[in-house]
């Protein structure tokens, strides 16, 4: 089966840690990659370090890293890192998450690894792109994010940014960027002959997340405010309204139609179902209404309307709702254990073009072999 499988034959040299490199690379691994991890000696990628544990590894790093190899390579050596450039040489893709110019320093550049193979496909995945007074910084998913514009899009009653759901730069402005522009590079070179160094800076790709912000901005001039836009709090349209409970309401009844549907099933005075140039007294009496009843009423109410409306979910109910799959086909057993293992990440990877139903270890770090490493 896995022959083929989309990327089966493609060579994957993983130099990465943490989450945006190693997600991408767990994606192409799914789609038929042989997959490479290099790490430090000793403790190896900081994720293994994390809680809670899975075997000797924590369990980010199990279901990052499943079917995967990894090996500990000092890169500061000169002869582990002659022999990370001779595995490179036969790889056609390589990727990177050093901060801009350690690679150079270490003698593990584009430019080193293009000699011996021009083909190959080099990923350098940083928080503010290679060049530039920022390059060199240190930061992570929230850093990039504050620093972007958008953390402070939507705020609270006080005026405060919230924290984000999730890494949302990490994903969205790292890994997807970073699988995305791998497969267009690698289709380039099948073609040409010539590889690429791809340059995926996560800061600079939120604005991609920020594109409608960025339309007004070019178009009218103007940047978007908390709490007086369509999508930052200024409709209410757009609303987390709280229920009597406790719990919460997530409103997007954004069209006509969803909207007139919903003012008319949750019973808003007439006079508010035109909400332009009104709509904080819309949004204050909204409130009003989802406040007095708990959630269980609005969720009853709400099932099967073509509303726009929900109750936020717990983790739970989310499950049972089918909107988050935990018992998955695919699983990921400790090194050389399979009847140990636990379901593992569902991907965006469609299951038609990866590995189906099976269960793959996540890595031990082995030390480096001698001589040449085999790839699969």
């Amino acid at each position: 089966m896995t022959g083929t499988l989309p990327l089966a034959g493609i060579k994957v040299l993983d130099l990465s840690t943490l989450l945006p490199g190693p997600l991408a690379t767990l994606m192409l691994a799914e789609a038929g990659a042989d997959v490479i991890k290099l790490e430090r000696p000793g403790r190896g990628d900081e994720m293994r370090t994390y809680e809670p544990t899975f075997g000797e590894a924590s369990a980010n790093y199990a279901i990052l890293n499943r079917g995967k190899r990894a090996y500990a390579v000092d890169f500061k050596d000169p002869a582990q890192r002659d022999r990370v450039l001779e595995i490179a040489a036969d790889a056609d893709i390589v990727m990177e998450q050093f901060r801009p110019g350690v690679a150079e320093r270490l003698g593990l550049s584009y430019d080193a690894m293009r000699e011996r193979n021009p083909r190959i496909v080099y990923c350098s995945i940083s928080g503010y792109g290679p060049t530039g007074q920022h390059a060199s910084r240190a930061g992570h998913d929230l850093n990039y994010l504050a620093e972007s514009g958008l953390l402070g899009v939507v705020t609270d009653a006080n005026g405060s940014p919230n924290l984000p759901v999730s890494v949302l730069a990490d994903i969205a402005a790292g890994t997807y960027p970073a699988v995305m522009n791998v497969l267009l590079a690698l289709r380039m070179a099948e073609r040409t002959g010539e590889g690429a160094h791809l340059q995926v800076s996560m800061t600079h790709n939120l604005q991609v997340l920020a594109y409608g912000y960025i339309a007004t901005h070019q178009a009218a001039g103007t940047w978007p405010q908390p709490s007086a836009e369509l999508l930052t709090g200024g409709s209410p349209r757009y609303q987390i309204y709280p229920a009597a409970d406790g719990r919460y309401i997530a409103c997007a009844a954004l069209e006509e139609k969803f909207w007139q549907r919903l003012v008319t099933l949750v019973g808003l005075d007439k006079r508010f179902h035109d909400d332009v140039g009104q709509e904080q007294a819309v949004t204050a009496a909204l409130t009003d209404i989802f406040a007095s009843q708990p959630s269980s009423y609005w969720r009853e109410l709400l099932a099967g309307e073509d509303v726009c409306t929900v109750v936020v979910n717990t983790w739970e109910e989310a499950v049972e709702a089918g909107h988050v799959n935990i018992n998955s086909a695919d699983r990921v057993c400790v090194p050389g254990d399979p009847d140990l293992s636990i379901p593992t990440l569902t991907t965006s990877v469609d299951p038609t073009l990866r590995i189906p139903d099976n269960t793959r270890a996540y890595p031990s770090l082995a030390p480096l072999p001698d001589g040449h490493v085999v790839w699969a």
